[in-house]
């Protein structure tokens, strides 16, 4: 018990520094909002009516037009942005040598990567919530109830916690912070090839089977179902499958990595 609560108490050390990192350097944190605002924009206002045509009734999505559509898949790219961010800022740690101090240090070696991960989803989930409010003010309407609400926010979660784990993994592998920024790029634009813009139907036949079957396709529909009310099926079964995949192994391998270079 008190080895569990030595590590507590250094987690929370490690969150508090990367919570006042973040204040301090705000750049990272507006990079998870600027990208997927500036998408919404484009998507909305520049190809909505070409895009639209047909989604809204097709789909089900409501009678908001096109930003519903694509609101909820623009939404969960804030998600995949700020992996850029953990990644960046876990690998920025590595090479200013403070990751070779802190083992030299009495704390607890878990600490690291527990106040790096925790610290990212509070960031990532303000991030969600800037964007949220800028959909919702660009006309966005969901119809969900407030659990599914709850429901909605705990998957983008559980989304975040496993992308910010393979981030804290690439960080450490990521010999310089700009390696560490394009490493994680596909996972920004990965939801593009999946139903964030268009329905897989629509896809031709290799792109379409790509996009059925990869892992932001099930969570964007599922979210989709939670805030429209438009058929999740098993989408939320497989997106939260994904999640606990991602996570068990963004997880171990941060931790491998982490231990294998305390090692070095």
């Amino acid at each position: 018990m008190a080895t569990v609560s030595y590590a507590a108490r250094d987690s929370r050390t490690m969150l508090r520094r990367n919570l006042k990192k973040a204040v301090r350097y705000p750049s990272l944190t507006l990079t998870v909002v600027i990208m997927p605002v500036m998408m919404l924009l484009l998507f909305n206002y520049v190809f909505g009516n070409a895009l639209g045509t047909g989604t809204s009734t097709s789909t089900g999505t409501g009678t908001g037009g096109y930003i519903d559509y694509v609101a909820p898949g623009i939404i969960l790219m804030a998600a995949t942005s700020g992996a850029l961010t953990t990644a960046i800022s876990v690998c920025v740690d590595k090479t200013e040598g403070i990751v070779n101090r802190f083992r030299t240090m009495p704390i607890s070696q878990a600490s690291f990567l527990t106040g790096h991960v925790i610290g990212s989803v509070i960031q990532t989930m303000i991030g969600i919530a800037l964007v949220i409010g800028t959909a919702l003010l660009m006309g966005f309407r969901p119809n969900a109830t407030p659990v599914e609400w709850l429901a909605a926010i705990g998957l983008l979660a559980f989304l975040t916690l496993a992308l910010t784990w393979l981030s804290a993994g690439i960080g450490l592998v990521a010999r310089t912070p700009e390696t560490a920024s394009n490493i994680p790029m596909p996972l920004t634009f990965l939801p593009f090839l999946g139903s964030a813009i268009v329905p897989p139907d629509s896809m031709p036949t290799g792109l379409r089977w790509f996009a059925e079957n990869q892992p932001f396709t099930p969570i964007i529909e599922t979210l989709r179902g939670l805030w429209l009310g438009t058929e999740i099926g098993n989408n939320a079964a497989i997106g939260l499958a994904w999640c606990a995949a991602l996570s068990l192994v963004g997880y171990l391998w941060a931790r491998h990595t982490f231990r294998t270079g305390a090692k070095r």
